[in-house]
C-alpha cells in the first residue's frame, strides 16, 4: 500500500529535477528611454537612429546575468528575416557560438553586412528560393549592426552575449529570468548601443531577488 501510495504522489505531484528546486530567479523593471514618435510606416519595433545611438522603437532592453558560464555542446539555431524591408526581429540577443540564418521573405533582392567589430561579414545579393538560406556564426560578444546594402534604411541589431542567462524587456521594462544559478554575480541592462547599465547581485537557491534599473 505504501508503494502505491508514493506512486500516486508522484504521479500527481511529479518530483522536479533537483537543479530547478535549487535554482533562483530574477526578476524587476529597467526604466527605459521615452519613445520617439516613428513615421507611419515604420514597424513596431524598427531600429531608430538619434545623435548615433541605435535602439528599437519603441524602446526594449536586454537584460542579462554576467559570469562565467559551461559552454554547450551545442545550440539551437536563431532566425533574422527581412519582411517588409525591415529586419525580423529588430533586436536579437544570442549566446556566444550560435548560429542565425536570414531568411528573404521579400519579393526583392536583400543583401545584408555588417562592418560591426564584433563580426564583419556580407551575404551578397539573394532573393528568396534563389539560393540556400545564408547563415553566420557568431562567435565574439558585442553589438553587431546588420544594414541592407540595397535598402539604406534597414538596421537591426544582434546583441551577442557570453552567457546563456539573458531576456528581453516587455515595452514597460518588465523581465524576469528563471532557472538561474546561485552565486555572486553582475546584472546588466543594455538599453541602447551606448548604454548598459550594471548592479552586483547575490542569488539564493531557491529565492527570488528584486532589481530595478531606475
Amino acid at each position: 500500500m505504501r508503494t502505491r501510495g508514493l506512486l500516486w504522489l508522484n504521479a500527481v505531484f511529479p518530483i522536479l529535477p533537483v537543479a530547478l528546486l535549487a535554482s533562483a530567479t530574477l526578476e524587476g523593471r529597467v526604466e527605459l528611454p521615452k519613445s520617439h514618435s516613428a513615421p507611419v510606416q515604420a514597424k513596431r519595433y524598427q531600429i531608430v537612429t538619434k545623435g548615433g545611438v541605435l535602439s528599437t522603437q519603441p524602446p526594449l532592453a536586454v537584460v542579462y546575468l554576467d559570469g562565467a558560464f559551461p559552454q554547450p555542446a551545442s545550440l539551437p539555431m536563431k532566425q533574422v528575416a527581412q519582411k517588409d524591408l525591415t529586419f525580423l526581429p529588430s533586436l536579437l540577443p544570442v549566446r556566444v557560438g550560435t548560429k542565425v540564418e536570414f531568411p528573404n521573405l521579400d519579393d526583392t533582392y536583400h543583401n545584408i553586412f555588417s562592418y560591426s567589430p564584433a563580426k564583419r561579414f556580407d551575404l551578397g545579393r539573394y532573393r528568396p528560393d534563389e539560393r540556400p538560406i545564408p547563415t553566420q556564426v557568431f562567435d565574439k560578444p558585442g553589438l553587431v549592426i546588420l544594414r541592407c546594402d540595397i535598402h539604406e534604411h534597414m538596421r537591426g541589431l544582434i546583441l551577442v552575449l557570453n552567457t546563456p542567462h539573458f531576456v528581453m524587456t516587455d515595452t514597460d521594462g518588465h523581465f524576469r529570468l528563471g532557472g538561474l544559478p546561485a552565486g555572486r554575480y553582475t546584472l546588466k541592462a543594455w538599453i541602447d548601443s551606448r548604454t548598459t547599465r550594471e548592479k552586483p547581485v547575490e542569488l539564493k537557491s531557491g529565492e527570488t531577488l528584486h532589481v530595478d534599473f531606475p
